[in-house]
């Protein structure tokens, strides 16, 4: 098991492990692992622990604007520091992506631009149309994913299944955001069979949207430190761990 691999290691070494785990997955998909970003989750992580896992991973995913507000500014110098010291090792680490991939309120979009390179939680027309309003006055583009609750659980965010051609239309109308794929969390189960049905259903919904607007939408960002071996069999190309890369968090007995 993951889990007992990844007790007592140091982020390399748990980086190292969830990498063989994706490949695995990948090869059982008949896929190659390199194929499927590792992004880390950095909810609660501190800046030392994010900077610790950096050259292991593909991307950076924040869950809150008021908690990546507070880590950029120390982010980025200790990234210049790092790259005077250890040029090898960082030449790529510092050009890592951050994501926001929780919830956005509308009037945190400016705020949120600012600090992300990528918004992967669009869920609303309303939040589609504030974002594209900034990035229009900003003169640049954002690249996005519309996240969509396939679970079909109250308690996780994302835009509702029936809702989704209409968002996916008014994303397409937003001439400053460019649609890179979709983003969907598991239900809260071990039955696999309703994990994997959660995330088919997002890979059909691409499939979907592909010929509806003749774009790539290449991204398809599913699973998490449970579920992520299911998620790439159904097609992941970008899974988001945080406890399996990070170890439990504070005042957590365990994964």
């Amino acid at each position: 098991m993951v889990k007992a691999q990844m007790e007592e290691k140091s982020i390399e070494s748990r980086a190292a492990a969830v990498r063989e785990r994706m490949a695995e997955s990948a090869a059982r998909a008949g896929r190659k692992g390199s194929e499927i970003k590792l992004m880390a989750v950095t909810k609660t992580r501190t800046v030392a622990e994010m900077l610790t896992a950096a050259p292991f991973v593909d991307a950076l995913g924040e869950n809150r604007v008021q908690e990546a507000a507070s880590k950029k500014e120390v982010w980025e110098k200790e990234v210049k520091e790092k790259e005077v010291k250890e040029k090898e090792v960082w030449a790529d680490s510092s050009k890592l992506e951050w994501h926001l991939i929780g919830h956005l309120q509308r009037n945190k979009v400016r705020k949120a631009l600012a600090l992300f390179d990528a918004l992967d939680s669009l869920d609303s027309v309303e939040l589609a149309l504030a974002a594209e309003r900034t990035a229009a006055e900003e003169g640049r583009t954002v690249p996005v994913l519309i996240e969509v609750n396939t679970s079909g659980e109250e308690n996780k965010t994302g835009i509702h299944v029936e809702n989704f051609p209409e968002l996916l239309d008014g994303v397409l109308g937003c001439a400053h955001l460019k649609l890179e794929g979709f983003m969907t969390v598991g239900p809260l189960t071990d039955d696999e069979t309703r994990v994997r049905s959660a995330f088919a259903q997002l890979r059909e919904m691409a499939s979907q949207a592909r010929l509806r607007s003749g774009l790539p939408v290449p991204v398809l960002s599913m699973g998490m430190s449970e579920d992520f071996h299911w998620a790439i069999l159904e097609g992941s190309t970008c899974v988001r761990i945080g406890t399996f890369l990070f170890g439990p968090r504070a005042g957590k007995g365990g994964f």
